[in-house]
């Protein structure tokens, strides 16, 4: 081996006093710093993130979808109405600020229902009060009421009013076909007719009663039909056709009857009508 090589290989060797004070002066002019740690998600966990990101990317469109097809069948727009459907029934509650229920509105098939302190119905403007029912009383405001029945309007009990009328084409007819027929008022009841005839009828007995007034049969001509002969003959309808002028004559029960008229009356309190009465 030449001088050269034994020089390099010497040059390279260091002593260990030298490698030692090399190796502290390398130490000691290393600043300190803390341990690093690799940031992020890696493995099971980014596939799982990105496994819900897409599950709710697909939740949203569902529900986008969903939305805009309701609104589609529903007819939800800014010019159509609002219709509620359903098979059964549709109910709307109304509450006050503590959550009781205030009123109560159901559409059913067979009927509608509304529980509430009372009831309104207004004109379309919304100022007219047309029509109000609580628990006391039902009050009408229009000033027309038609009831267009074949049957007519059925009162279970007494009915207030200030005026019936009926059309100008059509009869008025108050009736009761198995209990009585009343009217009454403390000053009075008028029944008129204005351009037709006032018929009153009943299939037993007809009671006009004043108990501090009088009873007034205003007309030009006062007609009373039928009425039996008060006669002491075998055959009433030969006296009555050989009789032209007769007399009315009420018994004391009432009863009213005709007989044949004389110079003087002929009344008599014991004829065959008044005992058979």
């Amino acid at each position: 081996m030449d001088q050269s090589t034994t020089l390099d290989i010497e040059s390279l060797k260091i002593t260990q006093e030298q490698f030692i004070l090399a190796s502290q002066s390398l130490h000691l002019q290393r600043p300190g710093c803390d341990a690093v740690y690799p940031v992020g998600l890696y493995g099971w966990r980014k596939r799982c993130l990105y496994f819900f990101l897409l599950l709710l990317l697909v939740t949203m469109i569902v529900n986008l979808a969903l939305t805009v097809w309701i609104i589609k069948v529903m007819n939800f727009s800014v010019e159509s109405l609002l219709a509620f459907r359903s098979e059964k029934n549709v109910t709307l509650n109304a509450r006050d600020e503590r959550g009781q229920l205030t009123g109560q509105l159901t559409v059913g098939p067979e009927a509608v229902e509304a529980q509430c302190q009372r009831l309104e119905v207004r004109s379309r403007d919304g100022g007219r009060l047309l029509f109000t029912a609580d628990e006391e009383e039902v009050t009408m405001t229009t000033e027309k009421f038609t009831v267009t029945g074949s049957e007519g309007a059925v009162f279970g009990h007494s009915v207030e009013t200030p005026l019936i009328q009926a059309k100008a084409s059509e009869d008025l007819r108050l009736e009761s076909p198995t209990r009585t027929l009343t009217m009454e008022a403390p000053r009075g009841v008028e029944a008129s007719a204005a351009q037709g005839p006032l018929k009153v009828s009943s299939r037993k007995d007809l009671l006009l009663e004043s108990t501090e007034g009088e009873i007034l049969l205003d007309a030009s001509t006062v007609q009373l039909g039928s009425l039996p002969l008060g006669v002491y003959t075998a055959s009433p309808s030969q006296a009555a056709h050989e009789q032209a002028v007769f007399e009315v004559c009420v018994c004391p029960s009432g009863k009213i009857y005709l007989s044949p008229a004389e110079s003087s009356s002929t009344c008599q309190a014991m004829s065959s009508i008044c005992l058979w009465s």
